[in-house]
């Protein structure tokens, strides 16, 4: 789907502003990050948007957050979570709805969310995993981390050294249950994860995929050292990256959410 040009603000522009407005992160495809602007695309709301400086105190004295995204809505308290900026994205366009209304439907979906978005899911375990690999040597060609940055992440995100080698495992675990519940949906006919329209499951599970295999240059045009990084797999995670996964991705892309990515 064609692009949806990005306001982008500089600082004290978006302090000033009212309406909708995140800070994201700049020149990477932050799976968090582009997940929020996929939702808010298809919801086709309007908002304008901050980089993330990280050594910025008054952004962070402004968000109550060091990382991005964060979603700031008039004078309201910002929010950060994924869980609340999703939340925020269907108060404030209930249509289209992101969630199902089916109690089983929906509970489902959040918990597929919680699986990519959560503490501990996809994206959080796939990241511990390249810092365990850059604090013990490895290059970015083999996923890991440059030092100071894995030291950083190390620190921010709760690394423990005697669970490293659990990252990728739970990593694994968690692609082989998103790939199951596409096989099931696709036996049955379907082609999202749940039910036969889209839900925040497919955008996340879209956007978390960078992780992975970020999609090309043309169309993500990030830092290429960390593209590196991304895209590289143990055989283990290549086993468990099915097709299906990335077939999805590309799907949920080409019909509902913008291209090239705005970073």
């Amino acid at each position: 789907m064609a692009s949806q040009a990005i306001n982008y603000l500089d600082f004290d522009q978006t302090k000033q502003q009212s309406g909708l407005r995140m800070v994201v992160v700049k020149g990477l495809p932050s799976p968090w990050g582009e997940a929020a602007k996929g939702i808010l695309h298809i919801k086709q709301l309007e908002w304008s948007a901050c980089y993330h400086d990280p050594r910025s105190r008054d952004m962070s004295a402004w968000t109550g957050s060091r990382s991005a995204p964060v979603a700031i809505y008039n004078d309201e308290a910002p929010v950060e979570s994924w869980l609340d900026i999703l939340y925020l994205a269907e108060r404030l366009a209930p249509q289209p709805a992101l969630l199902p209304q089916d109690p089983e439907q929906r509970a489902l979906a959040l918990s597929l969310c919680k699986d990519l978005c959560g503490e501990m899911g996809l994206g959080w375990t796939r990241r511990l995993d390249g810092v365990q690999k850059g604090l013990n040597g490895k290059s970015l060609t083999e996923g890991g981390y440059p030092e100071p940055i894995a030291q950083y992440l190390a620190h921010k995100y709760g690394y423990e050294a005697d669970k490293g080698p659990d990252y990728s495992k739970l990593t694994i675990t968690l692609l082989n249950k998103l790939t199951a519940q596409l096989i099931k949906q696709r036996e049955a006919g379907q082609t999202y994860y749940i039910g036969d329209s889209i839900s925040a499951v497919d955008i996340y599970s879209a956007a978390f995929m960078a992780y992975f295999k970020p999609l090309p240059a043309d169309q993500c045009p990030m830092h290429e050292p960390m593209r590196a990084v991304f895209e590289a797999l143990d055989e283990e995670t290549k086993a468990a990256l099915d097709p299906i996964l990335l077939e999805h991705r590309d799907f949920i892309y080409n019909q509902h959410l913008a291209l090239p990515l705005s970073l």
